[in-house]
């Protein structure tokens, strides 16, 4: 993978394809390859931008508390890099939480948004103390905690699940503990997102175990003009469980 500096921070990161600029962020607590079946759809159509978040992946591990925000910030260095100005941006799961960051705070650079099994919604308090305690006992006991919580909950299909359990088994224990706190205390923009003027594409499987579907029904429900793609049977795994469906719906995106 290439490398760059921003902020202080080693990020890591693939370019593949031509076309209009698509950054692909992943969720949690995976990487960038999580992405790996749907570029063969997209590549000739995007320039796809496939980061590793700080803390996860080949980006470099931070040992302090940060935030979505500060992850957005890290996706705008990126940009500045490559010379990327404006950017259609997707992200799975904790990726959406980064990419509304990003299109909160970078609204001007954004051409499209797309949220694959994610949502707009802030945790409500148990949830919060719930990721609190997790990141504790992967700090006591190591990431082997969420790979037993986590895999069956993404998909019901085998091969997602090892997958999965490779990925997870990859990430450094401050890295994952990282990511749950600043999961955590993120913001809750649903107020904000009827207010974006750019495309959006919501991308759910209404078999959909950590994020229910009605989370993005909700979002469809805020903005009536958004593309709404619906995979019956997916779980939380949609660019692997259903790969040609979900390039297909991020294809949209390319007339942003």
């Amino acid at each position: 993978m290439n490398k760059v500096t921003v902020n202080g921070i080693d990020i890591a990161y693939e370019r593949r394809g031509k076309g209009t600029p698509l950054m692909l962020v992943h969720g949690f607590p995976l990487d960038s390859s999580s992405w790996n079946e749907v570029i063969p759809s997209l590549e000739d159509k995007f320039d796809l931008i496939l980061p590793d978040l700080r803390g996860l992946g080949q980006s470099t591990t931070i040992e302090s508390q940060y935030t979505m925000s500060d992850m957005a910030d890290d996706l705008a260095g990126l940009l500045d890099h490559l010379g990327v100005e404006k950017t259609a941006i997707a992200g799975h799961s904790m990726g959406g939480y980064v990419a509304l960051a990003f299109a909160k705070k970078y609204p001007d650079r954004v051409s499209g948004l797309g949220l694959v099994s994610s949502q707009a919604a802030g945790d409500p308090p148990e949830r919060k103390e719930g990721r609190y305690k997790t990141a504790a006992d992967v700090t006591e006991k190591g990431v082997s905690v969420v790979v037993e919580a986590m895999t069956p909950k993404l998909s019901a299909d085998a091969r997602v699940q090892a997958f999965v359990r490779g990925a997870i088994e990859k990430q450094s224990q401050a890295g994952v503990s990282g990511a749950l706190k600043a999961m955590a205390e993120r913001e809750d923009l649903t107020s904000l997102i009827a207010a974006f003027n750019f495309p959006l594409v919501l991308i759910h499987g209404d078999a959909d175990a950590l994020v229910p579907i009605d989370r993005a029904k909700e979002i469809k429900a805020a903005v009536p003009s958004a593309n709404f793609v619906e995979l019956k049977g997916a779980g939380h795994m949609p660019m692997m469980e259903f790969a040609k469906e979900t390039a297909a719906g991020l294809s949209s995106l390319s007339s942003s």
